[in-house]
């Protein structure tokens, strides 16, 4: 038995980054940590896991977990589940954990919770205690479980500094003997299609340039990748600004589309809808550009400039290139 698991994923010859944010979110429960990867051919990762700082590694094989179906990952981590016995459960805001986590818990019949920016322990009963947005982003709600099964803890990427790796680190490499039936597969990926990123992801960028209805067009969105590149981050856009087609909808911030959590959110042009601020309410700073001095955003900035965005960007941009150059 374990005191709290957390589900590793990977990422090519690495580990995803939710994972050691995951384990360092399991390490303030207390307790013995426990990380679950789930794969075929997990040897190396199953190093890197355990140089996070877990007490133990548990790796689940199999040639059915080979990415083409959600079915195989969700009953391998229930066989996991139930070897392990967890007291709680965490998986990370990321495609294969939100399939993974809810399913799972639902054939535990376990209680989830999604969306969670911070875990603790109750300092006088004990439990788990998730705290998660609620209201568009607007109110924070403290959500306690109950029942005898683990809850399972929907983290949200980058609201925890990850664990950094160690080598010095003595965690046990456990191999967990899974089954997956042909039966239990119904469904199965046939094709997939893969969008090619410049620079780095908008999930995992420390420094987002976010643009929204007031920019007008799809043409401003260039000079927003200008302030992007210089910053070494990512641009973001309202869900207002996506539908227009002024930018692809993987851009999309909000509710409806990513929830970030960046430690410099700059937002051009965008009024700050309940909507949109729920995908971004964790960034660190959040710095606005907008000609409204009434516009919602203004609420949740940390920095403000009220102004045409035409008249502001481009001393703002030079200032930026003489900063980083």
């Amino acid at each position: 038995m374990v005191d709290v698991l957390a589900l590793g994923e990977t990422s090519g010859d690495g580990l995803d980054p939710i994972t050691g944010e995951l384990v360092a979110a399991a390490r303030t429960l207390g307790g013995s940590v426990a990380v679950a990867l789930l794969g075929d051919g997990l040897a190396a990762h199953g190093e890197q896991a355990a140089a996070l700082g877990p007490d133990s590694v548990l790796l689940a094989e199999s040639p059915a977990l080979d990415g083409t179906s959600i079915d195989a990952y969700v009953t391998a981590f229930e066989q996991v589940c139930r070897s392990a016995s967890p007291g709680a459960v965490l998986v990370g805001k990321t495609p294969l954990g939100q399939n993974v986590g809810p399913r799972t818990a639902f054939r535990l019949g376990a209680a989830l919770a999604q969306d969670c920016t911070a875990v603790r322990r109750d300092g006088e009963t004990g439990e788990v205690v998730a705290s998660r947005p609620v209201y568009g982003g607007s109110a924070t709600a403290e959500v306690a479980f109950t029942g005898d099964a683990p809850p399972f803890i929907v983290m949200r990427g980058r609201v925890c500094e990850p664990a950094e790796p160690s080598p010095s680190t003595d965690a046990n490499i456990i191999r967990v003997d899974v089954e997956i039936a042909p039966s239990d597969i119904r469904a199965r990926r046939v094709e997939s299609v893969k969008q090619d990123i410049q620079g780095v992801r908008i999930e995992d960028a420390s420094v987002i340039v976010a643009g929204g209805r007031g920019l007008g067009g799809p043409e401003p969105f260039e000079r927003l990748r200008e302030i992007a590149d210089l910053l070494g981050g990512a641009v973001g856009a309202s869900r207002a600004a996506c539908d227009a087609g002024w930018i692809d909808h993987a851009a999309q911030i909000g509710l409806t589309g990513k929830a970030v959590a960046p430690d410099l959110y700059l937002t051009v042009g965008i009024s700050g809808a309940s909507q949109h601020m729920a995908g971004c309410s964790s960034a660190k700073n959040i710095v606005v550009i907008n000609k409204d001095a009434d516009a919602n955003i203004f609420q949740e900035a940390s920095y403000g400039v009220v102004g045409d965005w035409r008249k502001v960007l481009p001393a703002f941009i030079e200032t930026v290139r003489e900063l980083v150059t």
